[in-house]
C-alpha cells in the first residue's frame, strides 16, 4: 500500500511521532535543551528540542542468552539516541516506557548518571565472572548529549582500572576524547572497537543518520584509533537493498585507507515500530524507489517486513543476502580486511574495592 509522504523534520531521522503499538497513549513533543540552542526549522513550528531525563537503575549490566551475538553482557549509559537514524532497531524500545519510538525516541533521552557506581558494585561481587562487556550494542554511547553527560566515559574508567575487557560499537568519532583510556587498554589486549559506517554519501548520510558524524569524521576516527594501536574494524552497518548496497567496495576500499583490520557487515532490520517509520522515510526521500526497496526487504526476510530468529535475522536469507556476503568477504581479501581481532583478555581483571576494602584473594 502505497505511503503518503510526510515532509522531514529538519535535524531528525523520523518524519512522524506515531504512538506506541503495545503499551499505549501518549503523543508528546519535546523541551528545550543546549543541544538545539542554535537550531531553527524553516516555517512557523518551533524546533523540536532534546530532553535528556536522568535516570536510576537499579542494576546497570544487561544479560542476553542470544546464540548469534558475541558477548553475554551490555552496558546502556543512555536510552533513545540522539543520532536519529531511521533504520535503528532499538528504536521500539521507547514503546514499553509510554513514548513513541518515533521522534521521542531521538529527542526524548534517558541518561544513567550512576552507571559507574553501579559497575563498581556489579564488578565486585564475589560470584562474578569476567567475559568481554559491549556498549553500543542498543544506542550509542557516544551520541551528542556524551558531551556534557559523561556516562560512558565514566564506565570505560571503571573497566579500564580493573582491566575488564571491552567491545565497542559507535557511529561517532566522539569516542577520541576516551583515546587515553583505550590505547591503555589495548596494550594489555583489553578492547576492540568498531565503527559503523552506513554510507558515504553526504546526501544520503543527511538523512538516514540526521544527528551522526559525518561519514569522513568516523574514517579518521578509525585512522586515528589505529595510529593509537586500538584495533579497530568497520562495521557496514545496515546495509540497506537500493541505498546503500552499491556502497559496499567503497565503504571497504576507504576503511582499509584508514588502517581498519578487519570488516562486519548486517543488512538492515525492520522490527516492529522500525517498519512503518522506515516506509514512511521512504515516501518521502526516495518515492520512486519505495517500492523495490520494501519488495527486497520483504524477499529477505521470507515475505515479512522482518524476520527475528537467530541466525538469518542478521544475515538474511535468499540470494541477495548470499551475494552481499560474497561481495564483503571479496573485498576483505583484496584490502587484507580478513583478519581477526586479537582475543581480549579476562586472566588480568582485578575486583573493584568492596565496601571500601581491598580484596585479598
Amino acid at each position: 500500500m502505497p505511503v503518503k509522504p510526510l515532509p522531514p523534520i529538519a535535524g531528525r531521522g523520523a518524519p512522524a511521532n506515531p504512538r506506541p503499538v503495545r503499551t499505549g497513549s501518549l503523543d508528546r513533543e519535546a523541551d528545550g535543551d543546549w543541544l538545539d540552542a542554535a537550531e531553527a526549522i524553516d516555517g512557523d513550528a518551533p524546533p523540536l528540542r532534546t530532553t535528556v531525563t536522568a535516570e536510576h537503575p537499579k542494576t546497570i549490566i544487561a544479560r542476553n542468552m542470544s546464540p548469534d551475538i558475541g558477548f553475554d553482557r551490555s552496558i546502556n549509559p543512555y536510552r533513545g539516541c540522539e543520532h536519529g537514524c531511521i533504520y535503528c532497531f532499538a528504536r521500539p524500545t521507547h514503546a514499553y516506557h509510554d513514548l513513541s519510538p518515533g521522534l521521542d525516541f531521538e529527542s526524548r533521552l534517558f541518561a544513567k548518571p550512576d552507571a559507574a557506581k553501579l559497575l563498581r558494585q556489579e564488578l565486585a561481587k564475589r560470584n562474578y565472572r569476567v567475559a568481554p562487556l559491549a556498549i553500543g550494542t542498543n544506542t550509542d554511547g557516544y551520541q551528542p548529549i556524551e558531551r556534557e553527560w559523561r556516562v560512558t566515559r565514566s564506565v570505560v574508567e571503571v573497566l579500564a582500572e580493573t582491566k575488564h575487557p571491552l567491545l565497542i560499537t559507535t557511529k561517532s568519532d566522539r569516542l577520541l576524547r576516551d583515546i587515553d583510556l583505550l590505547a591503555r587498554m589495548a596494550k594489555d589486549n583489553l578492547v576492540g572497537v568498531a565503527i559503523s559506517v552506513t554510507t558515504l554519501d553526504t546526501k544520503v548520510a543527511r538523512t538516514l543518520e540526521p544527528r551522526a558524524p559525518h561519514p569522513r569524521r568516523r574514517l579518521a576516527a578509525i585512522r586515528a584509533l589505529i595510529d593509537a594501536g586500538v584495533p579497530t574494524q568497520v562495521n557496514i552497518s545496515p546495509i540497506i537493498p537500493a541505498i546503500t548496497d552499491h556502497e559496499i567496495e567503497a565503504i571497504m576500499a576507504a576503511a582499509a585507507d584508514a588502517g581498519a583490520i578487519r570488516a562486519s557487515y548486517i543488512l538492515m532490520r525492520l522490527p516492529f515500530e522500525v517498519a512503518p517509520l522506515f516506509r514512511a522515510w521512504l515516501a518521502a526521500h526516495y518515492p520512486d524507489r519505495a517500492d523495490k526497496v520494501m519488495h527486497m526487504v520483504r524477499d529477505i526476510r521470507g515475505g515479512r517486513d522482518n524476520d527475528p530468529d537467530f541466525f538469518s535475522r542478521m544475515k538474511g536469507r535468499g540470494l541477495w543476502p548470499q551475494l552481499i556476503r560474497q561481495r564483503v568477504r571479496r573485498a576483505a581479501r583484496q584490502h587484507g580486511m580478513d583478519r581477526s581481532f586479537p582475543p581480549l583478555r579476562s586472566d588480568l581483571f582485578r575486583p573493584p574495592e568492596r565496601d571500601g576494602q581491598m580484596e585479598l584473594f
